[in-house]
């Protein structure tokens, strides 16, 4: 007997498994279900069709004898090339020299989301369920909680998060966007069987989430702590933002908004510059913190910076005094792969030249020591600080060390373009609010700059794509939710148990 070595066997196994191709009338059926299921999300919101593109797949996925690996991957990669679509915006900041990357970065992010809904559908396929229908609700869901979690996560697009824009998103103060995922999915699944009896229990499932979300936002919020912020958005162009001799002119944008007079009668305790604010390296410019300092006549300021010690480089958050000095700093952890950093780190820089492609110096940031939290004394309380891609990650956000005051967000958006990448990643920012019963700041150097209450509402913004500042008041937090003090145990613990009750049972 000849034996077959691992490779072989993997070449045999990709053989069969290109041998069931669905076709291509039924490939372009799945296709199109995930496509129109991205519809969803921002700027849209279209979430029924995503709950009937949804029903479309499971329902290709659960008849008898489906190519189901390839349904689901077909099914993904059409979702993703929706959800996902701004990803080229980042290749077109110079084109001449990244744009022939974009369409590559599509296909590939696309394939890579469509891969974990592969192999949802294919586990729903292979285990013993009862329904494979109800059985790809489950291992969707599962799939998409490791999506947020694998080589250090990648969470965005879930399909729970096309419920922020209803009242239903907050039930994400209990379950979480796993949980909103499992809720829609489950949904879908029963619409998928064509069957009006399924179909009345799935409606007045969300109709009585959607009435007890209504009745939440209806209650009235305590009032706030009394401090006033003003958020600053300097709109500065991506493709010009590091030019040198524009440099001092998008400073001089972010001094002036800072040293405008109150838009009220009452001024800022706070002010706030986005990500990466200044154009400059803050250790070898030791006269700015005293010039932000004096822009802003008694008020703090917190900003991005990117600071460099001993060769290495960080993005950071700085908060500087009314005296000038610098009194805390943040180093942002959860970094973007490829784009802050290089997963093979030095040896990529100094072997093959490559560098991560939004670090303005040596190979990339290195990560900080993790989640922390800000003090602003007694009136505006603790903050817990997220640069840019941190908000889109819970886990991130229920690690922090203390229960935080406020949740405070700086990033810059103009790498995600104008369509659609800005509005997801605000949604994002705002599901965290919910999930955590805090308000949330906002500070984007192009938009979406805005503040958000303790529910996720927009209570306060500055248009987007202009130049401007902002004075608000701070939301009042409310007092920690479910979600907070457990996580998604829950929510896994419930699919486990659902999972086990569609087993079907062994003859004796």
């Amino acid at each position: 007997m000849t034996r077959r070595g691992p490779t072989g066997w993997l070449s045999t196994r990709l053989v069969q498994w290109a041998a069931t191709w669905p076709g291509a009338r039924r490939a372009a059926l799945a296709f199109g279900a995930g496509a129109l299921a991205g519809l969803g999300h921002a700027p849209l919101y279209l979430w029924p069709l995503t709950l009937l593109g949804l029903a479309a797949l499971i329902r290709l996925v659960a008849e008898p004898k489906a190519p189901a690996g390839w349904l689901g991957l077909l099914g993904g990669a059409g979702y993703g090339a929706i959800v996902l679509s701004w990803i080229v915006e980042p290749f077109l900041i110079e084109p001449e020299t990244h744009g022939w990357m974009a369409p590559f970065a599509l296909i590939f992010m696309a394939l890579g989301l469509g891969a974990f809904w592969a192999v949802a559908a294919r586990l729903a396929r292979t285990l013993p369920l009862r329904s494979p229908a109800y059985g790809f609700a489950l291992t969707l869901t599962f799939v998409e909680f490791l999506r947020g979690h694998i080589l250090t996560g990648f969470p965005w697009g879930m399909p729970g998060h096309v419920w922020i824009s209803t009242p239903i998103a907050q039930f994400g103060a209990y379950i979480g966007p796993t949980g909103l995922t499992l809720g829609l999915l489950l949904a879908a699944a029963a619409l998928s069987r064509l069957d009006w009896r399924p179909a009345l229990a799935a409606a007045v499932a969300l109709a009585a989430a959607w009435t007890h979300g209504a009745w939440t936002l209806s209650q009235p919020l305590p009032d706030g702590p009394g401090a006033t912020v003003r958020l600053v958005q300097p709109n500065a162009e991506q493709a010009l933002k590091w030019d040198p001799e524009l440099a001092r002119r998008f400073l001089d944008r972010l001094l002036d908004a800072t040293a405008a007079p109150p838009d009220g009668t009452t001024p800022p305790d706070l002010v706030i510059w986005p990500e990466t604010a200044l154009p400059y390296l803050f250790e070898y410019h030791p006269e700015l913190a005293p010039m932000i300092a004096e822009a802003a006549q008694g008020a703090t300021v917190a900003l991005g910076v990117q600071r460099a010690e001993e060769g290495r480089y960080w993005n950071s958050l700085a908060v500087i005094e009314p005296d000038g000095t610098v009194s805390q700093t943040y180093d942002k952890h959860h970094l973007v792969p490829f784009g802050e950093y290089m997963p093979l780190g030095d040896l990529a820089y100094e072997w093959f030249g490559l560098s991560a492609f939004a670090a303005q110096h040596g190979a990339g940031y290195t990560a900080g020591t993790g989640p922390k939290l800000l003090d602003f004394g007694p009136v505006m309380g603790r903050a817990l600080p997220l640069i840019c891609y941190e908000a889109v990650f819970p886990q991130d956000v229920n690690a922090a060390p203390e229960r935080p005051d406020w949740l405070l967000q700086i990033t810059n958006d103009a790498w995600f373009g104008t369509l659609s990448g800005p509005f997801q990643h605000a949604d994002q920012a705002r599901m965290r609010a919910i999930e955590q019963g805090l308000p949330l700041i906002r500070v984007a150097n192009t938009g979406v700059t805005a503040v958000y209450d303790a529910l996720g509402r927009e209570v306060a913004a500055l248009p987007f794509g202009t130049q401007g500042h902002l004075d608000t008041a701070l939301p009042a937090a409310l007092g920690p939710t479910w979600f907070s003090r457990f996580g998604t145990w829950p929510v896994l613990v419930l699919l486990a148990g659902l999972a086990l009750a569609l087993l079907r049972r062994a003859p004796r």
